[in-house]
Parts: C-alpha cells; sequence; structure tokens
C-alpha cells in the first residue's frame, strides 16, 4: 500500500493551494479518507474527512474555506484551501481508513505567509 499526498508549497496570506493525495495497492473505493494537519509543537489535528459515499465532514477551523473531494477512478482525493492564513500552516497528511486498519502518506508541506 503506498499513499502520496502532493500540492503543497508556499502561498501569500489569502491565497490558494489544491492537495492530492493518491493510493495504489488498495481497493480505494472502499475507504473514507481525511486529511490531517500537525503545525509545529502542535499535535495533529483532523481536518476534513469524505466517506465512501462521497459524504465531507470537516473542522470548524475549515469550514467554509477548504473542499474536500475524491474520484475513484483516480484513486486520488483532494482537498482545495482557500481563503488560507498563517494559521493554516503545517504538514498536510493524508489517511484511508476501512475497517481496522488506517494508511497514512508521508505528508506535504503547507506554507501560508502573512
Amino acid at each position: 500500500v503506498q499513499v502520496v499526498e502532493s500540492g503543497g508549497g508556499l502561498v501569500q496570506s489569502g491565497g490558494s493551494l489544491r492537495l492530492s493525495c493518491a493510493a495504489s495497492g488498495i481497493a480505494f473505493s472502499m475507504h473514507s479518507v481525511s486529511w490531517y494537519r500537525q503545525a509545529p509543537e502542535n499535535q495533529r489535528e483532523w481536518v476534513a474527512t469524505i466517506g465512501t459515499n462521497w459524504l465531507a465532514n470537516y473542522a470548524d477551523s475549515v469550514l467554509g474555506r477548504f473542499t474536500i473531494s475524491r474520484d475513484n477512478g483516480r484513486r486520488s482525493v483532494f482537498l482545495q484551501m482557500d481563503s488560507l492564513t498563517p494559521e493554516d500552516t503545517a504538514v498536510y497528511y493524508c489517511k484511508l481508513h476501512w475497517q481496522n486498519n488506517d494508511y497514512w502518506g508521508q505528508g506535504t508541506q503547507v506554507t501560508v505567509s502573512s
């Protein structure tokens, strides 16, 4: 199983980024997929989840600014991040979940400058 995030980078406050999470070696459509983030010296926090039925849920801190979506044909999940602020600076991780199994990616850095 391989989970790979991409799309991070440096952006100015108010800008946008689109993160991607691609998975291989797994029955992708059977897994819910979540994004988490971890800022320096902070605990990892949940950002958003999209279920196998495409139902999406968001943390209050990103509701209305971030949009999670999935493309089962491409075995990928996306996180569209708009109206970014410096508080969104973190390493963003993708996690696939099914039954008792979790699969994490290595993370992608997002830095928002003021």
